[in-house]
């Protein structure tokens, strides 16, 4: 797996799937606030299934790629 979750992407992810999952936890957006723990594991691993499938890449190349 190579990563494709950049810098700004992974701090986006992280703050919206943590929102979500405080908001299925207070019963506001129970029981679909769970789905925040996706955006947030990607975020964590810096990898996505969906960009591979979709040939996004917000990760900057590194001088060896």
């Amino acid at each position: 797996m190579k990563m494709n979750v950049g810098g700004l992407d992974r701090l986006l992810r992280i703050v919206v799937g943590v929102l979500l999952i405080i908001s299925a936890v207070a019963g506001y957006f129970a029981p679909w606030g769970w789905i925040g723990v996706v955006p947030v594991v990607t975020a964590l691993i810096g990898w996505c299934p969906a960009y591979t499938i979709f040939g996004v890449n917000s990760c900057r190349l590194s001088k060896g790629d």
